[in-house]
């Protein structure tokens, strides 16, 4: 496929005679397009398989970006090692302990996993055994006036629901917000329910009665509740036993918008969701160039990618398919580790010139929520108050016509517009400035250590996490351009006198839907399976950081409701709107505190 040059760069190319002849030299410590190519055409490769945490073509990719350090003459930044392993839940599975039976007055029957019913990943490990009640949609909505928990009594029961809302066939409904299975679950854990069994309803007829995958979405279980979907056939035969026609009351529910919940009477749910997490292990790849200066050496630079994707799309892909295929990630992200090598390549050719200490780190677990630069930061062994900035490199292959580069943390210090202004005299990019230091990707870790940040990215494409993202469609020349800047950048700083500042930027929550209200500044840690919401930091400002949240807690209630995930924490938040006081209880080690806060709007 035809390379395309980025305008603006054409003139800078043709005059850098040089840098076109090194390109045709073997093992070039110069920046080049050929070498970044040659990189992403490996590590994007179908043999690495799509490169998911702790898999096989993960470790592949390990070992080759440490032989690229060895090659570079970087020192291993782990004592004698260059990896750094760590842990992570990578799936749940469920436990041949599994099971479920309906008792009623003329006897018992065992149901059979995958045909009468399917346990949800987010489910607790959980025994139950209880009288079934039915509870409409499951939906407990203030700000609607429906309430399918009014007049009925679910303490220590198992509550029957069905998925959607009563106004499923409009499009934008208010109820939209309340459809989810987690949030359905919560609410009914809420409530008291030992177990919820979700069913698709009668309506709409041609919809066929499928379970969802048992698939772990690597945000923590429900707590104190089991879930179970079981099917349609079952769940009318169960209202049936109670002399009602299932059909029949989900059509008053939908035409009324009124509840219309009751207890079965005489039916009894027993069972157990035996729920096993499997840990495995991943790697973290990093190497460090010792500075020269006597007092600047112990400041550090780190220069960071992350190696991982999303393999065969286990988790995040966009892929609507149903054969599974390698999500290659060429893009996402061997292009932002085919720059760090280059740049590790470079700042090695001038050892003994630098003043600072550059680290060069590749991180795994990225795509689970940057597990592998949380444990980086929290077990690096040098000290995150030593490292003066962190540069990050995600996407950086898919430069378009316009030369638009996306730089997040531009206002994390106040020397970084200046310097990138400056040094864009020679690449004429279309500068596009984002001024957070939070974001979704491994930077997120360093700037919640208050370190300075700035994250280079091309942007999203029509390949993004999907199959498609391959080494051809790469424009390696713009590539080239984007990691020379991101070169100068760093190079700047080691002639910096004085590190640079820290600026503390305040920041909206990401991931709610658009008519989230309610605005806490907590910034979500992803790195550890904890029971409750554990953060990696708050917003400067913001009411989490006047309530005296740190990095590291752990809120385990919101409003009176109790929060075992980050679900929970968002469910809770939907109950109130700006300027409301709520009381917030949080674990710090071993010790609870609590606090009310004043809400804000987003």
């Amino acid at each position: 496929m035809k390379r395309r040059l980025i305008p603006g760069m054409l003139l800078f190319l043709l005059v850098s005679g040089s840098v076109a002849l090194q390109q045709e030299t073997a093992d070039s410590p110069e920046i080049t397009a050929r070498e970044i190519q040659q990189h992403i055409s490996y590590l994007a490769s179908d043999a690495l398989e799509g490169r998911f945490t702790g898999s096989q073509g993960c470790q592949l990719a390990g070992e080759y970006i440490k032989n690229e350090f060895q090659k570079y003459g970087l020192e291993p930044l782990f004592g004698d090692s260059y990896f750094q392993h760590f842990p992570f839940i990578a799936e749940v599975r469920l436990t041949d302990e599994t099971r479920l039976t309906v008792e009623t007055p003329a006897g018992g029957q065992t149901l059979q996993l995958d045909r009468d019913y399917r346990p949800l990943a987010f489910s607790d490990d959980a025994e139950f055994s209880g009288e079934v009640v039915f509870a409409g949609y499951g939906i407990s909505a203030k700000d609607l006036q429906y309430d399918d928990y009014a007049g009925i009594e679910v303490e220590g029961k198992v509550v029957l629901v069905l998925r959607s809302h009563p106004e499923w066939s409009q499009p934008r409904s208010k109820f939209d917000r309340y459809d989810q299975d987690r949030l359905k679950a919560t609410v009914a854990r809420d409530h008291g329910a030992k177990a919820i069994l979700i069913a698709n309803g009668p309506y709409p007829e041609k919809k066929e009665d499928r379970f969802k995958p048992f698939r772990y979405d690597r945000s923590g279980a429900v707590k104190g509740i089991a879930v179970v979907q079981i099917s349609r056939k079952l769940a009318e035969a169960l209202v049936a036993r109670a002399g009602k026609d299932l059909k029949a009351l989900q059509h008053e529910i939908d035409s009324l918008k009124a509840p219309r919940s009751f207890e079965l009477g005489g039916v009894k749910i027993r069972g157990k969701v035996g729920i096993q997490p499997i840990q495995k292990i991943s790697r973290n790849v990093a190497g460090v160039l010792p500075g020269s200066d006597p007092l600047l050496k112990d400041e550090y630079v780190v220069i960071g990618a992350h190696y991982d994707h999303l393999g065969y799309g286990q988790t995040g892909s966009l892929y609507r398919g149903e054969e599974p295929r390698i999500h290659n990630g060429a893009d996402d992200n061997a292009s932002g580790t085919a720059a760090m090598l280059e740049m590790a390549e470079k700042f090695a050719s001038l050892r003994g010139s630098l003043k600072r200490s550059y680290i060069f780190v590749a991180f795994s677990g990225e795509e689970l929520g940057s597990i592998g630069s949380s444990y980086f930061v929290k077990n690096s062994p040098v000290p995150t108050e030593k490292m003066v900035a962190m540069i990050n490199l995600d996407m950086v292959g898919r430069l378009r016509e316009d030369s638009t580069l996306i730089v997040y943390g531009t206002g994390t210090s106040s020397r970084w517009k200046d310097l990138l202004n400056e040094l864009n005299r020679t690449y004429r990019f279309k500068l596009s400035f984002h001024d957070e230091g939070f974001g979704p990707s491994d930077h997120s870790s360093f700037y919640a250590k208050k370190i300075p940040v700035l994250f280079f990215f091309t942007g999203t494409h029509s390949d993004y996490h999907r199959p498609t993202d391959d080494p051809e469609k790469i424009n390696a020349e713009g590539e080239e351009a984007v990691t020379r800047l991101a070169f100068d950048v760093a190079a700047a700083i080691d002639t910096f006198s004085t590190r640079p500042d820290y600026i503390a930027i305040a920041r909206r929550e990401s991931g709610g839907r658009r008519d989230f209200r309610v605005y806490v500044g907590t910034i979500p840690d992803f790195s550890e399976d904890v029971d409750g919401y554990k953060i990696s930091g708050v917003s400067e400002g913001s009411p989490a950081a006047k309530a005296g949240l740190q990095a590291g807690d752990v809120i385990i209630k919101f409003g009176g409701k109790p929060v075992s995930n980050i679900y929970d924490f968002t469910y809770a938040l939907q109950d109130f709107a700006p300027g409301d006081s709520v009381e917030i209880v949080w674990k710090r080690g071993a010790k609870v505190l609590r606090k009310v806060i004043e809400l804000e709007a987003r």
